[in-house]
């Protein structure tokens, strides 16, 4: 079943609650994210999108995923 952009949210600020977090798309399947938080201070990109992908808490394990794609965008507050 696809995710809608208020769950991918909601699963983001469980882990995230200071972030900035947008979500956009409108099919369900391949969507975006930008999440803007203090915690990703002194990470690189992929340790970044690591603490992202866990927020998600497997919704895009394997091909049975319920998210099929997610462009991601993270960064520590300017």
């Amino acid at each position: 079943m696809p995710m809608q952009a208020h769950e991918i949210e909601a699963l983001l600020r469980e882990s995230f609650p200071d972030a900035e977090i947008e979500v956009g798309g409108s099919d369900g399947v391949h969507m975006s994210a930008l999440v803007v938080d203090e915690s990703f201070r002194g990470q690189n990109r992929v340790q970044q999108q690591r603490a992202v992908y866990a927020a998600l808490k497997g919704k895009m394990d394997g091909p049975d995923g319920e998210l099929h794609a997610l462009a991601l965008t993270t960064r520590a507050p300017e």
